[in-house]
């Protein structure tokens, strides 16, 4: 892998960028065409989905700049939101200069939940179950041999007792299983089913749900950096005021104060870092919504909603970040192997295990963060935003080639992004050319 550090890529063509991204990653060009169309047929998607007519695209950019335990990464994401690759780029390099982000991550475990009902006796229902628990794991230990093959399979047992709920009392058999490189749904949920009888007949009850839980708390992925206060200094110009870096890091800890504090700042809060988070997970191939809904319910573990991440200052005065949470991601099985341009995503970042890819999102959550954190604290988030919004509005209003770039460039100097004026300067600047 060369650098993830590649000046001017904004300004090249989209060849320009595929190619410079392909010398960097050391791969060819070949291996990253399925960006270049797409990546899936008709034909393939009809045999992944239910009722397809066609398919749907989302832009894909590369974030630059991350370095993730000493290596350089140039890393995929999917997203429609202007500012977001953007911001994670740039964020990216003032890590960069604190020696990037430094990551870990836990082992692969899932846990897959048996709700048992119709017992007469709970607590001791949940003794039976403990009593039979070297029997059950041995048992879920067999389901999937390829996973034990490498290395994977049953770890433990738990037992909940639930005593209210709308329909009264029952238990909660949790297996935690070690899924190795897959995000683990279709092993977790096998395994569930499998063992249901054999619960069914030690405790007298009845099994009814058996799947696995997306607040995947044993699977937790963790990044950190340290920002150098002399990169957070902002130069202001005829147009923006300049801030020091004291400012802009008490800023910045000021804002994710709101945060750690009020529930109604953490949901926007929270949803930045997904921003960054889940734009990797789709490019990836991975399930996006059970990585949302894992990170929002471990965000309110506490019985409270807060941050997911943190921030502060350490001896020197320096930025200090980070970020926790449940990432359940795979690099094998699912649309990961079935998706061309997913495949491309995982050779691109060169990660070889399902935790090294958790630990790269996790790294782009806190700088996408930290990015909005930054802009909130100093000029607020529509400067920089609406700036790549207008081109949005421009290409809306019927502009086309270098036309995009001049309506654009125009509703920003006036400070007014709107469709109707989008509309009237297409008209204006088509007649002059």
């Amino acid at each position: 892998m060369g650098t993830s550090r590649i000046a001017g890529f904004y300004n090249l063509s989209l060849e320009e960028r595929l190619a410079r991204v392909a010398d960097s990653a050391v791969l060819t060009a070949s291996d990253l065409a399925p960006w270049s169309t797409g990546g899936l047929s008709p034909e393939s998607a009809d045999h992944m989905i239910e009722n397809v007519i066609g398919l749907h695209s989302l832009p894909l950019g590369i974030a630059l700049n991350f370095v993730v335990n000493g290596r350089d990464v140039l890393v995929p994401m999917a997203v429609e939101e202007p500012s977001v690759v953007a911001g994670a780029s740039f964020m990216a390099k003032l890590a960069r200069a604190g020696g990037g982000f430094q990551t870990s991550s836990s082992e692969p475990l899932m846990i897959g939940q048996m709700q048992v009902l119709h017992l007469d006796n709970l607590h001791a229902a949940r003794l039976k179950i403990y009593e039979k628990k070297a029997e059950l794991l041995a048992a879920a230990d067999e389901i999937d041999p390829i996973l034990k093959k490498f290395g994977g399979g049953a770890r433990d047992l738990e037992v909940r007792v639930i005593e209210d709920s709308p329909i009264g009392g029952f238990l909660v058999v949790h297996l935690i299983y070690d899924v190795r490189d897959a995000m683990g749904a279709n092993a977790v949920n096998t395994a569930c089913e499998r063992l249901a009888p054999q619960v069914e007949a030690i405790t007298g009850g009845k099994v009814h749900l058996r799947i696995l839980s997306n607040l995947a708390d044993r699977r937790i992925a963790r990044a950190r950096c340290v920002i150098p206060l002399k990169e957070l200094e902002m130069l202001g110009d005829e147009n923006t005021l300049s801030y020091s870096g004291e400012t802009v890091r008490d800023g910045i800890i000021a804002a994710w104060a709101f945060a750690a504090a009020d529930p109604y700042r953490a949901a926007t809060h929270n949803k930045g870092i997904m921003n960054g988070v889940d734009a990797v997970v789709i490019a990836t191939g991975n399930d996006w919504r059970a990585i949302e809904a894992g990170a929002h319910a471990y965000a309110a573990r506490s019985g409270r909603y807060t941050s997911l991440s943190t921030w502060g200052r350490d001896v020197a005065g320096n930025l200090v970040g980070s970020l926790e949470m449940p990432m359940a991601v795979g690099i094998v099985g699912g649309a990961t192997k079935v998706h061309p341009a997913a495949r491309a995503a995982i050779k691109l970042m060169g990660v070889q295990t399902a935790s090294e890819l958790a630990e790269i999102i996790v790294a782009v959550g806190l700088a996408q963060n930290l990015a909005a954190l930054r802009a909130l604290a100093t000029e607020g988030i529509q400067r920089g935003h609406m700036s790549l919004h207008a081109r949005q509005v421009a290409i809306a209003a019927g502009a086309t080639g270098e036309l995009i770039e001049k309506v654009a460039a125009q509703m920003v100097a006036e400070k007014m992004i709107r469709i109707d004026r989008a509309e009237e300067l297409v008209k204006q600047l088509t007649s002059e050319q």
